[in-house]
């Protein structure tokens, strides 16, 4: 089998299926810019169920800095669950590839990927789902790295939905050691039994409810978008129900002089988020895209190059 020349398979759903010393190296990694070829004579499929920017660009060319080949698959194409099952679908693509990548609707068919994959020896990387982002927080941790000049642990607040995005971020930061501050509207926040798992690592995180006393001495504030996608039906009431918690100059002066704003994007410019701000000298979203590709590269040479 094709997939029989990874040496071994494993599945990176979210940011603890690394342990926190993997999480060390990925990053480590992602600093390389003269990488062996690893994915030389391999090939690795794309499956994208939701459409992507940062997402496709950055694991295809990251796939072809380490030498490797790629093919990208939109749902229409394969018709996940209607025109073939999910695991039918990964037998297929084990024929011909030793790593899947796939952005999908529901964390479910991750999971009908790597019980069949996994056993022919061939990985799932999950490049976003309903409950996970590992790739985008990997990329934003990386970021606040290279960005951080302080001493102490950072201080990163994140003002928005508690959404998949939200919690991989809190996992990875909590691996970095960066304290996480996470303000959400009522209904919206994570319950207390998630927040807990989301203290994987040497940084805090924690919920406050008020984004003015959540955002006070962070050194960095994020946000995410408030109508995700698939949530197109609750548009109305959640513009309503977060109309108090964009981001503009006057959430960001409460936080002090050197705070630094970050978004994972697409972004709505006055919705969640003020146009001054994403556009203002202190936002570091575009370093955010372009570790995208940084990070997802750290992430590949992990799994082909040191693996173990």
């Amino acid at each position: 089998m094709k997939g029989s020349q990874m040496s071994s398979a494993r599945k990176i759903f979210d940011i603890d299926d690394l342990t926190s010393e993997e999480f060390a190296e990925v990053l480590d990694f992602s600093l390389l810019r003269n990488p062996p070829k690893v994915l030389s004579n391999k090939s690795v499929a794309l499956v994208f169920e939701k459409p992507s920017l940062r997402t496709r660009n950055s694991t295809e060319v990251a796939i072809r800095q380490l030498g490797g080949g790629v093919t990208t698959m939109a749902d229409q194409e394969i018709g996940i669950g209607v025109r073939e099952s999910a695991s039918d679908i990964a037998s297929t693509l084990c024929g011909y590839h030793d790593l899947i990548c796939a952005r999908v609707k529901s964390q479910v068919t991750l999971e009908s990927f790597a019980a069949v994959s996994l056993t022919k020896g061939v990985g799932v990387v999950n490049l976003l789902s309903d409950l996970a982002h590992p790739v985008q927080a990997l990329a934003d941790v990386l970021t606040i790295k290279q960005v951080w000049t302080g001493i102490g642990h950072p201080k990163l607040t994140y003002v928005g939905d508690s959404n998949n995005v939200a919690s991989s971020l809190a996992k990875a930061a909590s691996y970095a050691g960066i304290d996480v501050t996470i303000s959400s509207p009522a209904g919206y926040e994570f319950d207390d039994s998630t927040l807990e798992r989301l203290n994987i690592g040497g940084g805090l995180v924690r919920k406050v409810s008020d984004p003015k006393e959540g955002v006070k001495g962070a050194d960095f504030i994020y946000t995410d978008v408030w109508v995700s996608m698939g949530q197109e039906g609750q548009t109305e009431r959640r513009l309503v129900d977060f109309s108090s918690y964009q981001v503009n100059s006057n959430l960001m002066a409460l936080a002090g002089d050197a705070v630094k704003f970050m978004h994972c994007l697409p972004a709505h410019r006055d919705l969640e988020v003020s146009a001054e701000v994403i556009d203002g000298a202190d936002s570091i979203v575009w370093a955010q895209a372009e570790n995208r590709l940084h990070s997802m590269r750290g992430l590949l040479l992990k799994l082909f190059w040191k693996a173990n």
